[in-house]
């Protein structure tokens, strides 16, 4: 009973909310930022939209270990990919302005593609060597400028719950500029919308999220990439429930 009472709740009264709130959100980021500082409007709209996101589908969120970060520090943040809701819990309550590395293909998402596009998100272009650079170039920029990155080095969401194999761009690029990689673990969000086709209902579960302590890059080196990695993915797995811990390969990788 009270699952097909919250399911008839996200229809009628969570689904209409999120369609006028990503729409306004899109819109209030696209001319503040052509007006504006992207840093500011490219940042706390979609803040304000993912806390609400949260909170409008009734999904309680707890975080631990922001402790672990300094201020006016820039990071390589890494998490791992569990499903949609990720992009709330880490815009809502990572409590950092950062910049996403996302997928090309997001681009083209009615409002929300352009949003991030004036926002100066990176759009990651496998098309080419050429086009590939010219992310790593981006992500420079980036993080020359004091600015933050959030990273899913998966690539992709997950069918099953479990890590895939992490890819190494963010870890380059953090041993380029010696910066410190930060592990995420996000928990959760595939209980409350798996990977499937076509449309689903939410199943009501709670968000957690875990800031890991941070890892200081040690010189530069490939030595260094390769360790940070594997120390990210170790320190990520770790906090996931036992049911998704383990890796399962990903055919979408």
């Amino acid at each position: 009973m009270i699952r097909f009472l919250y399911r008839i709740y996200q229809l009628f009264v969570a689904l209409p909310v999120m369609l006028v709130f990503s729409a306004l959100t899109s819109i209030v980021t696209i001319i503040g930022c052509t007006l504006g500082s992207a840093h500011f409007w490219g940042y706390y709209p979609a803040m304000i939209w993912s806390r609400l996101m949260c909170y409008v589908f009734l999904l309680p969120v707890r975080v631990e270990g922001r402790k672990h970060l300094a201020k006016h520090q820039s990071y390589v943040f890494v998490a791992n990919h569990q499903g949609p809701f990720d992009i709330f819990l880490v815009y809502g309550f990572l409590g950092r302005n950062f910049k996403w590395m996302m997928k090309k293909s997001l681009r083209h998402l009615f409002l929300i593609g352009k949003a991030c596009e004036s926002a100066g998100h990176i759009f990651v272009d496998k098309s080419g060597p050429r086009a590939i650079q010219q992310t790593y170039r981006q992500g420079r920029e980036v993080l020359r400028h004091g600015t933050s990155l959030v990273v899913f080095p998966e690539g992709a969401r997950t069918f099953t719950g479990h890590m895939g194999v992490f890819r190494r761009g963010a870890f380059q690029l953090a041993d380029e500029l010696q910066l410190t990689v930060v592990p995420v673990t996000i928990d959760g969000s595939f209980d409350v919308l798996s990977r499937q086709q076509g449309f689903n209902f939410l199943t009501w579960h709670p968000l957690r999220m875990v800031v890991h302590a941070p890892i200081p890059p040690i010189e530069k080196s490939p030595e260094n990439v390769r360790m940070t990695m594997e120390k990210s993915y170790q320190a990520i797995m770790q906090d996931l429930p036992s049911k998704y811990q383990g890796f399962v390969e990903n055919p979408d990788q």
